[in-house]
């Protein structure tokens, strides 16, 4: 699936980090963009309800502002080490800070005891608090002139770890926390050089948090392939962790699934951390229990892998009705068509 013309350009690419898109495109790449004066946000809502709206999703702004997002961070974390220097902004700070609440409210809802292995109660009254809480804590987050904004961006984080009745977690809820980056790019409370910032520090923290959700109340995969799929719970840390790796001196993908190299580079490379994480929840021969990532295994080089993941992302994950359905189109993210 490839996106309209401009928009496959490193710059228009670059460019949604920045701003939502600019008739005259001469503004400069880390400016706040200038319509969030003139914005009328709206609390987002399903457009995608039946499997003809698909099409409407591929053509939309929304699609490719958020596809182009994910691929600007692919670009900017290549050969970076999770370790390496990066400017923190204020608003990073402050979004750690929130991922921090959300830990701490973990800690203070213990799973309740229920005959039920999987899907552990107490989840409904930890996922209430944050419904309860995410305006606030977004609010928190935005520059002063941004606040109205608040309601619309909210959304994306609430929908962002999982669903309260059913107690599952999947890529569609991952999708939503990156949307909620996305906006908080379009609205200026991100800029351009937050790029690694957001990955290696907000997206990273993210991922701590949704696997101590999924470990403390034993959540179920939503959508889950099973042996099949890439992974259980997750899929970007895959496109961004093989990114980190292009052009590695030394480690090739054959390596990912030598447990001594895990332990000695997860922290360095997210990639390694999901595979740790996979290692510590699956038992049996990981050819097992991770077919496709097994496969992935016997690509020769981290650029392919990368491309590869790209490309299974759209067709697993972003083209598909179970998935895209319960996404949300506000202004932000918006389900209007690209205008040619």
């Amino acid at each position: 699936m490839s996106l309209p013309g401009k928009h496959t350009t490193k710059k228009t690419v670059r460019l949604a980090m920045a701003e939502t898109e600019q008739q005259s495109g001469s503004t400069p790449e880390d400016e706040a963009p200038e319509e969030g004066a003139s914005f009328t946000f709206m609390v987002p809502k399903k457009e995608i309800s039946m499997v003809p709206d698909m099409g409407k999703w591929k053509r939309s702004q929304a699609y490719a502002d958020y596809i182009g997002f994910i691929l600007t961070l692919n670009e900017g974390v290549k050969g970076k080490k999770l370790t390496c220097e990066y400017k923190v902004s204020e608003t990073v700070e402050k979004l750690v800070d929130l991922l921090g609440t959300l830990d701490r409210w973990i800690n203070e809802t213990p799973p309740v005891d229920q005959p039920s292995r999987f899907g552990n109660k107490a989840y409904r009254t930890w996922f209430a608090k944050l419904d309860q809480e995410a305006e606030a804590l977004v609010s928190v987050v935005l520059p002063a002139d941004k606040r109205a904004a608040a309601p619309e961006i909210a959304v994306y984080l609430k929908e962002s770890v999982g669903n309260s009745t059913r107690i599952d977690y999947g890529t569609g809820h991952e999708a939503a926390f990156a949307a909620f980056l996305c906006c908080l790019c379009k609205v200026g409370a991100l800029r351009v050089d937050d790029q690694l910032a957001i990955v290696f520090k907000v997206f990273n923290r993210y991922l701590e948090v949704m696997r101590k959700l999924q470990k403390t109340y034993r959540m179920e995969p939503a959508g889950s392939q099973g042996v099949w799929g890439l992974d259980d719970f997750q899929f970007l840390p895959f496109i961004w962790g093989s990114s980190q790796f292009i052009d590695h001196p030394t480690l090739e993908p054959r390596h990912f699934v030598d447990e001594r190299v895990v332990n000695e580079h997860h922290q360095d490379y997210m990639f390694l951390e999901c595979i740790k994480f996979i290692n510590e929840m699956k038992t049996g021969p990981f050819a097992e229990h991770s077919n496709q990532l097994w496969n992935i295994s016997a690509v020769p080089s981290w650029s392919k892998v990368n491309q590869g993941l790209i490309r299974m992302y759209k067709a697993e994950c972003l083209e598909k009705f179970p998935v895209i359905q319960h996404f949300k189109f506000g202004s932000l993210l918006s389900i209007q068509p690209v205008k040619p």
